[in-house]
């Protein structure tokens, strides 16, 4: 049950926005199991002045950046994580957005770090999220 915030330049159209939110969300239900019905994320468009970001560091080379920032349950594997990583390029790519642009962190937590609605802890009740090892 992640929430994702999207950080990128309010030059995008309302239909880019939503492509590339569509990308990410595809990617995490593709790549770690997330159900469909699972959809939270925030889009905020900025002006490009207040987008800052090294233009080649890394060796990448960025033009419009856009941030991508995955906040979910720890305790997935390595390589669902790069998978997931692979699939929001490969996604945003199709939305026009170029490789080199696409930022993205996860923030992880535990399952009582969520309450989403009637302040209640259902993680804690539900007992595991999708793709996330058993606990031992």
């Amino acid at each position: 049950m992640p929430i994702t915030r999207i950080d990128l330049s309010a030059t995008r159209s309302a239909a880019d926005r939503l492509a590339i939110a569509e990308g990410v969300r595809r990617a995490l239900q593709e790549a770690i199991g997330i159900p469909s019905d699972d959809r939270f994320l925030i889009i905020t468009p900025h002006d490009p002045a207040d987008l800052l970001f090294d233009r080649e560091y890394a060796g990448v080379r960025r033009e419009d950046i856009v941030y991508i920032q995955v906040i979910l349950v720890g305790g997935r594997p390595q390589e669902l994580k790069l998978d997931l990583y692979r699939r929001i390029v490969a996604n945003l790519t199709e939305a026009g957005v170029r490789p080199d642009d696409v930022y993205i962190v996860l923030t992880e937590n535990d399952l009582d770090d969520w309450s989403v609605g009637r302040g209640r802890a259902q993680l804690v009740d539900q007992g595991t999220v999708p793709g996330r090892r058993a606990e031992s």
